[in-house]
């Protein structure tokens, strides 16, 4: 690789650097006057395991307890795949009795309780002698929730970001207030379904049976059975000193077959023996570091406080060692029903679009924790593409519980051929944004590949002579209708397949499997390009974006995957611009809060700062609640959207992060261009140490429509690819600078 002559200072840093400037930004902690009172708005705090929800129910304080392994697993025995395959299905929608299809497979999802994700329990303490609040706040740098009262009475409540526990400590409090474990609703009696199941069914309906609530001094045990041997356990203790009152909780989980873990009773005792002090330090100690690893500064009060608070809650609910982020992670609905879609992982968006923020945010280490699960239940995932599809590849339910099992519902979608290839696209990230050559070798790889073959096996010949689909669907377009199955590939399909192809060519070049690469771009060249026309790419081939829809499908190839792209030429740029217009000229009607967040990023993409940052507005201020919940509909019923129901879900909340960091910083074509997609009336702009592929983490700072500091440090050791921002004298602004680096170098450019 050749060096251009440009003003650089090399420095070699053989450790990591912590420039420590995330003080002062993160300033946007949520502050009331008063106690939320609903459990979708009250505080939340977590830890990717535990979660817990701060609020106010019927007088009493109340602490919404979660854990995310508290799971109904009863099988969903309609999904027979010795009778019902997909073979079955194309039978059955070419001849035109799709309404067994429906009745066999999707409708089930909606009726039946279960499986399904359950709450843990609550705590509740009376503080009716507490008086008034004088102020309610969490600290999203310390993750800590603070509560004051006028009588003097404070209130500090966490869970512990190292530690499977939760604390709270009542300050200057005389009075004796000690907690209540509260049940979940599993047995009140006359449970009903007000519409259906995912929205409005009762807990009772699972059928459990009381659970056992027993009490010594100082400590309150719950133990709670469900299905098939599944138990779970909430213990909570405390301590009384003069006027002070400290609590620690924990919850545990079993099931038959689960590596036995210890009791939640154990936990909090080991707790205990460290402290409240202890732990709380340890506690913040992760979070400064979790801060420390990037950082923003944005002119846009709004969009900076709401890209902290996604952050934030990002930092709660992700873990390397956790299942991933499922709809509600580890804050479960608390009213006695069950979670909005049954708290579960949906694969056909929820999941994916929530692990975006992850890599340009330097947090790699947590999405972790999303390709760890998919790979612990890969073996599961490769029984059902037998089963299913009767192919030797890989696929993965696009609707699953917490093992990975398929759950059903509208099946072009939970069933669908290329739920792999999307889930792929994070193992690939994962592998580009960490350079860590054995996960690629052990993890991205194998999965590309088996997801290729997957699709080598079920292709067929279309009359063109091309491969196709048998049947193809677009999310969620005409609902799961029949006219929701295509007959010719949709771009959505065909755009994950054509990455899956030419990315296992990538990654088998890289590890120097020269024939497999060759099979890939091969098996390539054998499938159509993406569809599109004047209006811009479309749904499937004579089929347009004509009305307006929630889920971009149709967009995958150009957003996240890089199929088509503005670097790729005139041709390429008009396709999006078109395709960008007429999303705006069908509008939002019946979008999702997850459609702004997702838009942002397609503007990002094509370079329109103003058009992203207006989305990210909308997004948070008509589509999330006080504490900055995603919640689907319309808020403010301001027309940008029909739907104003208030479901909460996660997707849209870190889809938002990750338009922000599009604006900022670029690197999917391999290429890094800072600010690439900044507003008009964004003059001062500043980021650190935001991550790119080949890991670099790159700091720099805009003043007045200039750039005038740039930083780069090599983590792999990777061939640096940068955009100049700014003339240096030798260089111009645009000039492309191809640098060799080393591992623990850093790179200095500096404009003239």
């Amino acid at each position: 690789m050749r060096y251009l002559a440009l003003l650089v200072l090399l420095v070699l840093i053989l450790s990591s650097c912590n420039d420590g400037n995330q003080a002062g930004l993160i300033k946007h902690d949520l502050e009331f006057d008063y106690l939320p009172q609903s459990w979708d708005e009250a505080l939340p705090l977590g830890n990717g395991m535990l979660g817990a929800l701060v609020w106010q129910k019927e007088g009493k304080l109340r602490f919404s307890l979660d854990r995310v392994d508290l799971w109904d697993l009863r099988p969903m025995s309609n999904l027979d795949f010795s009778r019902f395959t997909y073979d079955w299905v194309l039978e059955q929608w070419q001849n035109n009795t799709y309404n067994k299809v429906q009745e066999h497979m999707d409708v089930p999802y909606d009726q039946r309780v279960a499986p399904t994700k359950i709450p843990a329990a609550a705590l509740e303490f009376n503080i009716d002698l507490l008086g008034k609040p004088e102020s309610v706040m969490l600290d999203i740098e310390k993750a800590l929730c603070i509560i004051k009262w006028e009588s003097g009475t404070e209130l500090r409540v966490f869970v512990d970001a190292t530690e499977a526990a939760g604390w709270y400590s009542f300050r200057n409090c005389p009075y004796k207030i000690e907690p209540e474990i509260i049940a979940p609703a599993y047995t009140l009696a006359g449970g009903k379904i007000d519409k259906d199941v995912i929205f409005n069914a009762d807990l009772s309906l699972l059928g459990y049976k009381a659970g056992e609530i027993t009490e010594e001094d100082n400590e309150i045990e719950y133990r709670q059975e469900g299905w098939g041997g599944f138990e779970y356990n909430v213990d909570v203790k405390w301590n009384k000193s003069g006027n002070n009152t400290i609590g620690c909780w924990s919850i545990s989980s079993s099931f038959p077959g689960w590596k036995e873990g210890r009791t939640a009773k154990e936990m909090v005792k080991a707790s205990f023996e460290k402290g409240f002090d202890g732990a709380l330090s340890s506690h913040i100690d992760w979070w400064n570091s979790y801060w420390g690893r990037s950082s923003v500064s944005l002119p846009d009060s709004l969009i900076e406080r709401q890209y902290y608070l996604e952050m934030y809650k990002f930092g709660s609910a992700a873990r390397p060692d956790t299942p991933p982020i499922s709809l509600q992670a580890v804050w479960t609905a608390d009213n006695g029903k069950l979670p909005p879609w049954k708290g579960d992982f949906h694969h056909d968006l929820n999941t994916q679009l929530s692990y975006w923020p992850s890599y340009t945010g330097n947090q790699t280490h947590l999405g972790e924790g999303f390709v760890n699960w998919l790979w612990k239940y890969k073996a599961a995932f490769e029984a059902y593409t037998r089963a299913y599809y009767g192919s030797d590849g890989l696929n993965v339910p696009g609707v699953t519980t917490l093992t990975g099992e398929p759950m059903g519902g509208w099946i072009q979608y939970s069933l669908g051929p290329t739920v792999s290839a999307w889930l792929a696209h994070h193992f690939y990230l994962q592998w580009r944004y960490t350079m860590d050559r054995d996960f690629l070798a052990e993890k991205a790889y194998p999965w590309l590949a088996a997801t290729a073959r997957h699709f080598d096996n079920i292709a067929v010949e279309g009359p063109d002579g091309l491969l196709k689909l048998p049947i193809s669907s677009s999310p969620e377009i005409n609902d799961n209708s029949r006219e929701a199955w295509f007959a010719s590939t949709t771009n959505f399909d065909l755009s994950l397949i054509r990455w899956t192809y030419e990315k296992a060519a990538e990654l088998a070049l890289e590890l120097g499997l020269d024939n497999e690469a060759q099979g890939f771009s091969s098996k390539l060249k054998m499938w159509p390009e993406l569809a599109y026309d004047e209006s811009g790419l479309v749904f499937a081939p004579g089929y347009p974006y004509k009305v307006s829809h929630r889920h971009f499908s149709h967009l995958m190839g150009f957003h996240p995957l890089g199929l088509i792209d503005y670097s790729k030429g005139e041709e390429h740029k008009d396709i999006i611009n078109n395709t960008l217009e007429t999303l705006s000229q069908y509008g939002s009607d019946y979008w999702t809060g997850y459609s702004f967040s997702w838009q942002a990023n397609l503007y990002a993409r094509a370079f329109m700062g103003d058009s992203a940052a207006r989305s990210l507005r909308i997004f948070a201020e008509a589509f999330c609640l006080p504490n900055s919940f995603h919640v689907n509909g319309d808020q403010t019923k301001s027309g940008y959207s029909r739907f104003t129901y208030r479901p909460f879900t996660l997707e849209g909340n870190f889809a938002f992060a990750s338009g922000v960091q599009e604006m900022l910083i670029q690197s999917h074509t391999g290429i890094i261009k800072v600010f690439p997609a900044l507003p008009s009336d964004w003059k001062k702009v500043s980021f650190d140490k935001l991550r790119t592929t080949g890991a670099f983490l790159v700091s720099s700072q805009f003043e007045e429509g200039k750039v005038i500091s740039l930083k780069v440090e090599s983590l792999a050791g990777s061939d640096l690819k940068i955009e100049l921002p700014f003339d240096t004298g030798t260089n111009k602004a645009g000039d492309l600078i191809e640098i060799s680096t080393q591992k623990g170098e850093i790179i200095y450019l500096n404009p003239k």
